[in-house]
């Protein structure tokens, strides 16, 4: 078996050396299940709430090229804290026939185990999201001073020694210039060739396009207005200026920042920039496919895509799943299936079979008896170490009781540094398993909260369904006369798998 290697750490009290901690571990692990170690990817200061991870991405990447059968990570949280961005990640390592496996997660691929992985995966990102509220709370203290919060200033700015702003004057007369230029009725383009022209560049030193021109023009701390938290976050946990929180999220403190522009030049800008927007059309609206990834022609077996159609004499709009094999080669005849339908049968497979009341009692138990079964193996697992451990100090005691009768020799150098070695490592062992042991135990009544706080899956957001699906359901087949939906707990107590629905 040839695996690779993949370990992170972020800027939440970790440093650096927790790599080296994990990549020793890891190979440790290998080492006693005669795996080879082929490559090792890691990220250093990244979240894993995010994707933009560029080793991690690198990993995903490689997996097509069969360099690698197997992924290791040293504990789940370290692949990701997200459950979509985990499963989506994980379906794509499945499909290069990829296996990711956890030194610390004693898992398999029972139904018990995968259903386990999810919970612990759940679990890992409420602590990250948990984690996330704390920090954002002391953000907000600091933001209600009208202070720097962190990160790079804001062109025309910099940051005092106590956190106060003040105004960069080279940096803010490329900001008078942008606003003047474009308040006269000069456009984008015009804008960044002056700006280039006399040498003026972006806080990071790059040049200026249309995006960073918005930016500045829609900032209001250049009228002397503070503000914090005004923009969400993207899937992958980059900031989307075009993207604004609800009023009551936002801190506004007029007069908390040392202006650059007068509020009539502001209120002109203003004004000119909401004329020029263009309102979309709802024929441009783009539909969201719930199912994408999961569902599969029962004909052929290729994947199955979403299609949006306008026809007939009403030009009515149809949103079907359709085989991308008949779709490119014609060479398969299955018909398309309706959207709303064929997602409407899985969302109810989803609350009959793991969501609702019924379903989260019969499921605990099992999915409880598996997790006891695990902490046994871990228990195991330390014995062994302790009694390796006890053996090592032994030898390294004898060793010692040599050297001060002057039974001393070159090779007991060598042979005493690798007992210290292996005896630091067990250690690390001992310890992390005994915390594992301990943390990673979840009780029937968490594992139920767990599963409870997905049973309103009928009333979530589409964006919401979708990771609920993506994270809970394997595969979709559509058959031409019937649907079936495997999810990741459809084999607990046995059966094949599959919740069949007859097809309309």
């Amino acid at each position: 078996m040839k695996a690779a290697i993949y370990a992170r750490y972020s800027s939440d009290n970790q440093r650096e050396e927790s790599i080296d901690a994990q990549i020793r571990a890891i190979k440790d692990f290998a080492s006693h299940n005669n795996i080879q170690i082929v490559k090792i990817y890691t990220d250093e200061a990244r979240s894993a709430t995010t994707d933009d991870r560029p080793q991690f991405l690198q990993m995903i990447k490689d997996s097509e090229f069969n360099i690698f059968n197997t992924v290791i990570v040293h504990k789940l949280d370290r692949f990701s804290r997200n459950r979509y961005d985990s499963a989506f990640y994980k379906k794509k390592l499945k499909d290069n026939h990829v296996k990711l496996i956890s030194v610390l997660e004693h898992l398999d691929d029972s139904p018990e185990s995968i259903i386990l992985e999810s919970v612990l995966e759940g679990m890992a990102e409420y602590y990250s999201i948990n984690l996330s509220r704390e920090v954002m709370k002391g953000m907000k203290e600091t933001a209600l001073q009208c202070k720097h919060t962190g990160g790079t200033p804001p062109l025309g700015y910099d940051v005092n020694p106590d956190k106060t702003y003040c105004i960069n004057e080279k940096e803010a007369n490329a900001i008078r210039l942008i606003f003047q230029m474009y308040a006269s009725g000069t456009g984008y383009t015009p804008i960044i060739d002056k700006l280039n022209d006399l040498g003026y560049k972006s806080k990071t030193g790059k040049s200026f396009g249309k995006n960073s021109l918005y930016g500045i023009l829609t900032n209001e701390k250049y009228r002397g207005v503070y503000i914090f938290n005004k923009s969400s976050k993207k899937i992958n946990g980059k900031r989307n200026s075009h993207k604004i929180k609800s009023e009551d999220e936002i801190i506004k403190i007029e007069g908390g920042m040392p202006e650059i522009i007068s509020e009539d030049l502001w209120k002109r800008v203003k004004i000119k920039m909401d004329s020029n927007k263009i309102n979309k059309g709802a024929n441009t609206a783009k539909a969201i496919y719930l199912l994408s990834g999961l569902i599969y022609c029962g004909k052929c077996g290729s994947a199955m895509t979403g299609n949006r159609r306008y026809a007939g004499r009403n030009k009515s709009l149809y949103e079907t799943y359709e085989c991308s094999n008949r779709k490119r080669t014609k060479q398969c005849d299955m018909k398309a299936i309706n959207k709303d339908y064929v997602e409407q049968v899985v969302i109810d497979d989803l609350y009959n079979n793991i969501f609702s009341d019924s379903a989260i009692e019969n499921i605990v138990p099992d999915i409880f008896a598996f997790i006891s079964e695990q902490n046994k193996i871990i228990n195991e697992d330390i014995k062994i170490y302790k009694k390796e451990l006890a053996d090592i100090q032994t030898k390294i005691d004898n060793m010692l009781d040599a050297i001060a009768n002057g039974f001393y020799n070159s090779s007991m150098k060598e042979k005493s540094d690798q007992l210290e070695t292996r005896k630091t490592t067990l250690l690390i062992r001992i310890n992390e398993a005994e915390r594992e042991a301990k943390l990673n135990s979840p009780t029937e009544d968490m594992i139920k909260k767990y599963l409870k706080k997905d049973s309103d899956i009928k009333q979530k957001s589409l964006e919401n369904k979708k990771k609920v699906i993506q994270t809970h359901v394997q595969k979709i087949t559509v058959y031409e006369d019937r649907i079936t939906t495997d999810t990741i707990v459809s084999l607990i107590g046995g059966g094949d798998g599959c919740r069949t629905r007859v097809r309309k």
